[in-house]
């Protein structure tokens, strides 16, 4: 098992960015959680096979249509078992 912490910045809100990651960290297996933070960024923990984790930080990068990703801050993490759900905003 493999755990990141994504930090996401560009237009990450109110394009239903949290709702497109929730959906590709379920078909990819992935656990964990995402949430907005107040300065404007998308905050992450995702966990599982490192395949996976890899294909969802790929897929972070860029997200739904809708975002203008800028920044993808990737660091180690602990794990979490949880199924993959977005949390209220910090």
């Amino acid at each position: 098992m493999e755990s990141r912490r994504l930090i996401i910045q560009g237009l990450v809100q109110g394009v239903a960015y949290r709702y497109h990651m929730c959906h590709e960290a379920h078909r990819l297996g992935v656990c964990g959680w995402v949430r907005n933070r107040r300065d404007g960024s998308v905050e992450a923990l995702v966990s599982g096979d490192a395949e996976a984790v890899a294909a969802l930080i790929a897929w972070a990068r860029h997200g739904p249509p809708s975002a203008e990703v800028t920044h993808v801050a990737v660091e180690l993490a602990e794990a979490s078992h949880d199924e993959f759900t977005e949390i209220p905003s910090v």
